[in-house]
């Protein structure tokens, strides 16, 4: 199951990144690009909640932990560079996919 533990490695980096952006430097300058940064963000942190609700249910128990392990590991990762003005865009593009992942998951 490489695509349940890709899909939470993934939206688990897009929701730190919505979260340590706070400073208004690194977040989207225009209204409606901040409220969809926002918004991937937040979801993104939401299925990942719930893709390992899921997997704690339907997988065998060590598949969630890897995935949990293996997310922290690269949030930290993550963090340890520091913040870059392109974490916006970044987080978009990996919500986006991790998101499409999930469906991806859910349907198997």
């Amino acid at each position: 199951m490489q695509v349940y533990i890709a899909a939470l490695i993934i939206l688990s980096l897009a929701g730190v990144i919505e979260a340590r952006c706070s400073t208004p430097g690194l977040r989207p300058e225009a209204a409606v690009a901040d409220r969809v940064f926002h918004f991937f963000g937040r979801a993104a942190f939401g299925f990942w909640l719930l893709l390992l609700a899921w997997g704690v249910w339907r997988l065998h128990w060590s598949q969630p932990v890897a995935g949990l392990i293996l997310s922290l590991g690269a949030n930290a990762l993550l963090v340890r560079g520091g913040a870059r003005p392109y974490w916006p865009g970044l987080s978009m593009g990996l919500a986006l996919v991790g998101l499409f992942l999930a469906t991806v998951v859910f349907n198997t």
